[in-house]
């Protein structure tokens, strides 16, 4: 459990480029994840020109950390490949989360920017990278080499559970 408590949030990354090798660990992480049906339904588009990471930063106010990351991860839903369509947004949330979570390992920062369902941000996303139709933008994910190291907070509130019933 100790990867899961050092994820965070990171919006400021150095100059450094995250290496093609580690990105496709990312992918193959999102991929691992549990999909409704096994049906897998993600499909991926890796931006790291400086001018889509800008355009991009600009789609929506909380975007701006997409600009200086090493690259970005824009998870798509195939609603093609989905078999449960409303189960979409919760396999693309494990494929995210996977992909976070091996973006700690790696020691790299990253982010979830949320899209999806928000349709000005998605439709802004979709066109400007062709997405086609039968496809959802679902996140964008900055990743890069973190700029500086932040004290990781637990979350834990124990006033939050209950046993048997509410």
């Amino acid at each position: 459990m100790s990867l899961i408590f050092k994820r965070q949030s990171i919006r400021k990354y150095t100059d450094e480029k995250v290496s093609d090798e580690i990105i496709e660990n990312l992918l193959k992480a999102g991929m691992q994840a549990p999909s409704s049906c096994n049906a897998q339904p993600w499909e991926f588009v890796v931006v790291s020109d400086p001018e889509d990471k800008r355009a991009i930063s600009k789609m929506h106010r909380f975007a701006k950390p997409a600009e200086n990351a090493s690259h970005l991860i824009i998870t798509i839903g195939n609603l093609n490949e989905a078999k449960v369509i409303g189960m979409i947004e919760q396999d693309l949330g494990a494929c995210n989360e996977n992909i976070l979570l091996q973006a700690t390992h790696e020691g790299l920062g990253a982010v979830w920017l949320g899209f999806h369902p928000i349709e000005d941000r998605t439709l802004k996303l979709k066109e400007y990278l062709n997405i086609p139709d039968h496809c959802i933008p679902f996140s964008v994910i900055c990743v890069g080499w973190p700029a500086h190291e932040s004290e990781v907070k637990l979350r834990y509130d124990e006033s939050k559970v209950h046993f048997d019933r509410y």
